[in-house]
């Protein structure tokens, strides 16, 4: 006897339909299940047996040929123990149900417990697109799953308890919508940080308009302080972009039944040990999404960037032009979004000290340009604000008056983003930084005493075509949170003022 039943499966960060086909014959006592499996999905055959077993039901004897389709795409993983089981139990006569627009997921237990499952919600929105209604999971995947919308999700403890919902004996209760509550951890807050007023007005003008920046400055000064508070001034998500985020982390089984849903934007810190693949994506047999595309509608920060890998540190070149990446392995291709905001922080020098007010710095001239020749110049071309962090001093520390909290600084930004979200209805954009070139020429028009700034600036700091486009992009960033219709020369001034590679140089 042959029975279909219908599941899903995960290939890089997206869900597609398989049908899992249990076939029932004569002959001496076999089990083979084929369709591409990975040896996960091979290693199902005695959880399966086992389960059945365990659960009070008898393991059919005979020819058992369960097959994956489609089978010309590789199956990883174990979300396919619960439909084999089904498939075999009403096969063999001991199930009985027939409905074409339910699916099952889920891993077994030899006792015949269901585990949780990883990448819940990017199948669970496969689900949904293949017309499925009902979608039968592990308990505790089943709040991920309901944030597909539009499926019944039934949270499943056990064989038995699934068994009983479908013979009608116990109906399980759909799980409710997953609704989200108040964050549980606090973000830092820039009322921590003494001083450095300048560089917090780079780190609200990025967040502001979405802008890459690059902080360098002696060891102490605050840089790595200042970076990790620039989460807590980013405006929220929007409903698409935390299930975007979401399938990526829930593929990496970074979420959890109590938080299915990232509901703060990622802030990702990777070690400058990383690899090439650990950044951009990748491993063996099947891609994997790296720290880029983690920080999707996030923040990635790299502290002593001269320190990461030269490869490592070009790998991101194209992501951060293009908003995706494609990894290309012997296991497939890979196609990731990674729209991130870039952070970098940086030492001087490689002993730290250049430009400090003690003058303990020993290094040359020399030194110190082999020390930063690690960063190209392509690669710095991509980043909008470069600012010095200066040593902080002991006036700033010993100051009683609070500085400016994060929530201050947020509404402002806020404010920003509402003008910037009204201008770009419609078009996908969602920030000053990802403008395309025909969006600048429309939003970013200079006045006379602007055109002639900027051609100053482009012939004397002899700049590229990118870093002129850029300039204008954090211009019009600037007017945006000055409440100004048009970009000014200050607008524009104050921008080119943050586009100094020379502090590279001490």
């Amino acid at each position: 006897m042959l029975c279909k039943v219908r599941s899903l499966g995960l290939q890089g960060i997206s869900g597609y339909e398989v049908t899992a086909e249990c076939d029932l014959a004569g002959g001496l006592p076999n089990f083979d299940i084929v369709g591409l499996p990975d040896t996960a999905v091979k290693e199902a055959r005695e959880r399966v047996r086992a389960a059945i077993k365990n659960s009070g039901y008898a393991f059919p004897v005979g020819r058992i040929t369960v097959n994956l389709a489609p089978a010309n795409r590789r199956k990883s993983g174990t979300v396919y123990d619960l439909p084999i089981l089904v498939g075999i139990l009403t096969a063999a006569g001991q199930l009985d149900w027939s409905d074409p627009h339910c699916a099952f997921v889920g891993e077994l237990s030899l006792s015949g417990t269901l585990r949780p499952v990883v990448g819940m919600l990017p199948m669970a929105l496969a689900a949904r697109a293949a017309g499925i209604r009902r979608l039968f999971v592990p308990a505790d995947s089943a709040p991920e799953a309901t944030l597909a919308q539009g499926l019944t999700v039934y949270p499943v403890e056990t064989v038995g308890q699934l068994a009983d919902h479908l013979a009608g004996r116990a109906p399980i209760d759909p799980a409710p919508v997953w609704q989200g509550g108040e964050e549980d951890l606090p973000l830092p807050d820039f009322a921590e940080v003494r001083g450095q007023g300048p560089v917090k007005r780079v780190l609200e003008i990025a967040a502001a308009g979405g802008h890459n920046v690059l902080l360098v400055g002696p060891p102490g000064s605050g840089k790595s302080m200042l970076a990790r508070r620039l989460p807590s001034i980013l405006p929220p998500m929007t409903r698409r972009e935390a299930l975007e985020t979401t399938q990526i982390h829930s593929v990496l089984g970074l979420t959890t039944k109590e938080r299915p849903l990232l509901t703060q934007r990622p802030f990702r810190s990777p070690h400058h040990t990383i690899s090439p693949g650990g950044m951009a994506g990748g491993g063996s047999p099947y891609p994997r999404p790296g720290e880029i595309s983690l920080a999707h509608n996030g923040v990635l920060f790299l502290d002593e960037l001269p320190e990461f890998h030269r490869d490592v540190l070009e790998a991101m070149r194209q992501p951060l032009e293009d908003g995706t990446v494609t990894v290309a392995r012997s296991g497939g291709t890979l196609h990731l979004p990674a729209r991130f905001q870039l952070v970098c922080a940086m030492n001087p020098c490689r002993c730290g000290w250049r430009g400090h007010p003690s003058g303990r710095c020993t290094c040359s001239d020399r030194e110190v340009a082999k020390y930063v020749e690690k960063i190209s110049g392509p690669l710095l071309d991509r980043i909008d604000l470069h600012v010095s962090v200066p040593a902080v001093e002991y006036a700033s520390m010993r100051r009683k008056e609070t500085p400016e909290s994060s929530a201050d600084v947020k509404c402002r930004v806020d404010a920003a983003r509402a003008v910037q979200t009204a201008r770009f209805a419609g078009t996908g954009v969602t920030c000053n930084a990802h403008m395309t070139a025909h969006m600048i020429g429309q939003f970013c028009c200079l006045d006379h005493a602007g055109d002639a700034l900027m051609k100053s600036a482009f012939e004397r700091m002899g700049l590229t075509a990118r870093s002129h486009d850029r300039i204008l992009r954090v211009a019009r960033t600037i007017a945006d949170l000055d409440g100004a219709a048009d970009i000014r020369p200050e607008h524009l001034a104050e921008a080119i003022q943050f586009r100094n590679t020379d502090i590279l140089k001490g």
